[in-house]
């Protein structure tokens, strides 16, 4: 049976993956289109706001020991005027959604969810398609920094969260989801992403796990 040669291979555990020196946090679509009463996923899908109010809090515990420990903070925004779609895309979106644009450029469901907002000087990074990698420069901001592990957090855990951490983990990222930083307006849909990625891509853990990882010395 053949095996692979562990020469030269590191990080391998969750705590030699998470350490502030090479970690950045991704925040993904934490915008109001997919988070606020009144925003696309409210008026379409009836989701339960309280649900985006914890995880918003979530969130921001993790940002904040982040921030402490001097790892950086990748905040992602998207931005799906049809002008910016590729036809696939732009084609699903009109089936789907009947014309409706999620996240429109310069409107109120654009922008970030309450009080999950970046700080000054934090990049910000503008996709327009579901995987924050895609036709944007993450890859190349993150491999500047010396980045080696990204922990994906935002919405939702089976679309834009899921196609980011797989685009990260192709780009040679480890990628760790914290289960309680993620969610998506279908619980059964959210478990099946979070299982598939323990399965296949990287640790799935909690934000105290993190937090704790993240404040070692």
């Amino acid at each position: 049976m053949a095996t692979i040669d562990t020469k030269g291979t590191t990080l391998v555990t969750l705590e030699e993956q998470v350490a502030a020196r090479h970690t950045a946090v991704l925040v993904v679509d934490m915008q109001n289109d997919f988070c606020a009463e009144g925003g696309y996923l409210h008026r379409t899908y009836g989701i339960d706001t309280k649900t985006r109010e914890e995880l918003a809090g979530n969130v921001m515990a993790l940002v904040e020991a982040a921030r402490r420990s001097g790892a950086p903070v990748m905040w992602i925004a998207a931005v799906f005027d049809p002008h910016y779609l590729c036809q696939s895309y732009r084609a699903w979106a009109l089936h789907r959604r009947r014309g409706e644009v999620i996240c429109a450029e310069g409107t109120w469901g654009a922008e970030f969810y309450d009080h999950v907002k970046p700080a000054s000087g934090e990049p910000v990074i503008e996709k327009h398609h579901y995987s924050a990698f895609y036709d944007t420069d993450l890859s190349r901001q993150l491999k500047a920094r010396s980045i080696k592990t990204l922990i994906v957090t935002g919405v939702a855990t089976n679309v834009c969260v899921d196609s980011t951490l797989r685009d990260g983990f192709f780009e040679g990222f480890h990628v760790v989801v914290p289960r309680d930083c993620v969610t998506a307006d279908d619980v059964s849909l959210h478990e099946a992403a979070l299982r598939t990625f323990e399965r296949y891509f990287g640790y799935v853990t909690d934000t105290g796990r993190l937090v704790e990882l993240l404040s070692r010395p």
